[in-house]
């Protein structure tokens, strides 16, 4: 256990008395670890942090399970003493100042795209077990149900679901479907684009013969909202009076953000969480179920995932429909190895595929990142870092590829700033 909170978090970690406390010393019995992204100039945050002191004090003073758990926060304040006032208002320890290499690597690792964030992990394998701690914080201020692990969906979405026309089904009518679990609101225009695509795409699903199910869970702020919301789409819902079970579902998803639409195989098991990129980039759904693809052609629908941790993109001078294959071809043995490989550990990649072209975006995404104009031009970008890592050679060989790669994911580049 000891071993990989080093290896996550470094050796040692600080309090707000400014002490030092070693990794090692947290506890043999530690099963749990919570991630707590956050920054001191963040509203939200700081009204998090209230919430979450007060959930920690009970936890460590009432639980049976006290000494399982503990937090560390990760803060991304660029103020050393706004962060160090900050940290005196916890009860857990902190990573040092200092440490943003280890900072980012977490923030990469555990996909994490806004803030505050916790992430509560297994402190033996530093695995996932709930995304979503916010909502465990005010699901379960008692912390009755630790250690908040994922429950099959079958047992989370358990309940009756409703249609648009009032009628009901059980959750039971979802067995051996594929299902789509969609987070949304009328209050946010993306959503209202999405669903529009979403009912075109649901229909030719449907008449494809596939047996395939969506259900929505809103995110609306009002009754009146969901029902007008909700009148638009020809598929399931959770009752919008059942917040539990739509708070549970967000919990087991992780939801950060929204719209985000989940795609179920017909065992209930995740098949991406990128279906709303899946389903704006194949509007025939010739390529239902959407599972994920090694290698990605850089789009305006799909470039928002280069927010979401590192992404090797190979940049070429192709212009035509087509002309972008060799490229995929190049590269995608090397995407479909790590996949294998991670996917084997049961972790998510730390790395995404892109092959990009002449076009608009690629232009702007050279630009935004402070690019040559060169092509082909091998590079992996870690947005959320501001880093950058460019290979430009003449010729672009898989062995190039696989041994950039290699050494990315061993720390051997040098990063260049955004």
């Amino acid at each position: 256990m000891s071993e990989l909170l080093v290896d996550l978090l470094g050796e040692r970690l600080v309090n707000g008395e400014k002490a030092e406390l070693d990794v090692q010393a947290l506890g043999s019995g530690l099963a749990l670890v919570g991630l707590y992204f956050g920054c001191s100039l963040n509203a939200p945050c700081r009204q998090f942090n209230s919430s979450l002191a007060e959930f920690y004090s009970k936890f460590k003073k009432c639980s049976e399970h006290k000494d399982q758990l503990e937090i560390v926060f990760i803060s991304s304040d660029q103020d050393q003493k706004h962060w160090q006032d900050f940290l005196q208002e916890m009860q857990w320890p902190a990573l040092p100042f200092k440490d943003r290499h280890k900072k980012m690597k977490l923030w990469n690792k555990y996909k994490v795209t806004s803030i505050p964030s916790l992430v509560f992990i297994d402190a033996t394998t530093g695995k996932v077990v709930c995304r979503n701690g916010l909502l465990v914080v005010r699901d379960d201020p008692k912390g009755l149900e630790f250690p908040w692990g994922p429950k099959p969906f079958a047992e989370v979405v358990a309940g009756p679901l409703l249609w648009n026309n009032r009628q009901t089904a059980g959750s039971s009518s979802l067995e051996g479907s594929y299902v789509g679990v969609y987070f949304s609101a009328h209050w946010c225009p993306p959503c209202r684009s999405l669903t529009r695509v979403l009912v075109e795409s649901y229909r030719k699903v449907k008449e494809s013969g596939h047996k395939f199910e969506i259900v929505f869970v809103s995110a609306d702020r009002s009754e009146d909202s969901f029902t007008q919301y909700f009148s638009e789409m020809p598929w399931l819902a959770v009752p919008y009076t059942d917040e539990a079970r739509r708070s549970r579902l967000n919990r087991l998803y992780g939801i950060q953000g929204i719209p985000t639409l989940i795609l179920l195989d017909t065992e209930g098991h995740m098949i991406t969480r990128q279906g709303r990129v899946e389903v704006l980039n194949d509007l025939e759904c010739r390529l239902f179920p959407w599972h994920p693809r090694p290698v990605l052609e850089l789009s305006e629908s799909n470039a928002v995932q280069l927010h979401e941790g590192p992404c090797l993109v190979l940049f070429v001078d192709a212009e035509e429909e087509g002309e972008l294959e060799p490229a995929k071809e190049l590269i995608q043995p090397i995407a479909e190895k790590i996949m294998a490989k991670y996917k084997a550990k049961d972790e998510e990649t730390p790395l995404l595929f892109f092959v990009a072209g002449e076009d608009d975006m690629s232009d702007s995404l050279r630009d935004y990142t402070n690019l040559p104009e060169a092509a082909p031009l091998l590079t992996i970008l870690d947005m959320s870092a501001r880093a950058k890592y460019v290979k430009d050679v003449e010729e672009i060989t898989p062995a190039v590829v696989e041994q950039f790669v290699t050494d990315f994911l061993a720390e051997k580049l040098k990063p260049e700033p955004i």
